[in-house]
């Protein structure tokens, strides 16, 4: 099943997005929180605005080198243990939505990323039961000021921006995490292309491992990591990052 969150210019609204991504059936309510309804109204996905599929009310749990490539290609070898940080919400944005360069960073690079949406109250379960806690995954591009990333040692800046988490275009409940592939374009071309099963910790030990540090609670979102193949963007130019059994999250760079 693949839940949207959208806009027709009224309040957002979630929806069913059929196979073909051609059309929205709204539905009533918070499909994390309440028992959905079909409304009746059908829409065309070209004829409104698809927002973020999730603002998470709590916290964006991001994981680094994840893929033992891009571990390599950033100066080192994948940790033993997931590395962690936290990304506040006020990051996320939706497909379509500009990634605003701010002034205090030159070099802005792109992340294609496979991102867990947490769908219960989850503390300190084991990895053989942490699926049971996912409500779904969509595409996250971890933005990140590689500079500042270097500058400031710790990545909550760096990571942290207004628009640095674009998500979308939808939550796909029905995936297999460890079966997908992740291909992000920068104006077509393609430069990053890997399979989520090269990930060094799996989604099952992402959600397990960061439970026993934080309450994980409905609507957080794990980003997975990316595999090789990061850059910097120049305002102007959009990416593309497309998982095979979600769809494709676009969004434009412009400069502040």
């Amino acid at each position: 099943m693949r839940i949207a969150r959208f806009t027709t210019g009224e309040d957002p609204a979630y929806g069913l997005v059929d196979g073909a991504g051609e059309k929205i059936a709204e539905i009533t309510g918070d499909p994390l929180y309440q028992r959905i309804e079909l409304t009746g109204a059908v829409h065309e996905v070209s004829d409104v605005r698809l927002l973020a599929p999730v603002i998470p009310r709590s916290k964006v749990i991001g994981i680094g080198k994840n893929y033992a490539e891009h571990a390599r290609e950033m100066g080192g070898e994948a940790p033993a243990t997931p590395l962690m940080f936290l990304v506040p919400n006020t990051a996320v944005i939706g497909p379509g939505d500009p990634v605003v360069m701010p002034p205090q960073t030159s070099e802005v690079g792109y992340e294609g990323e496979l991102a867990v949406v947490i769908g219960r109250l989850c503390r300190n379960v084991d990895a053989s039961d942490a699926l049971d806690f996912v409500f779904g995954y969509t595409i996250a591009n971890d933005v990140t000021a590689r500079d500042l990333q270097r500058s400031d040692g710790q990545w909550a800046r760096a990571k942290g921006f207004d628009t640095f988490c674009p998500l979308g275009p939808w939550i796909e409940t029905d995936l297999d995490p460890g079966a997908q592939r992740i291909v992000t374009m920068l104006d077509g071309a393609i430069v990053q292309d890997g399979p989520t099963s090269d990930m060094v910790h799996d989604v099952a030990s992402l959600v397990a491992f960061a439970s026993e540090a934080f309450t994980l609670l409905p609507g957080d979102v794990i980003l997975t990591g990316t595999p090789a193949g990061v850059g910097l963007v120049d305002a102007g130019q959009r990416v593309d990052v497309d998982i095979d059994g979600i769809g494709v999250l676009s969004n434009p760079f412009v400069r502040h």
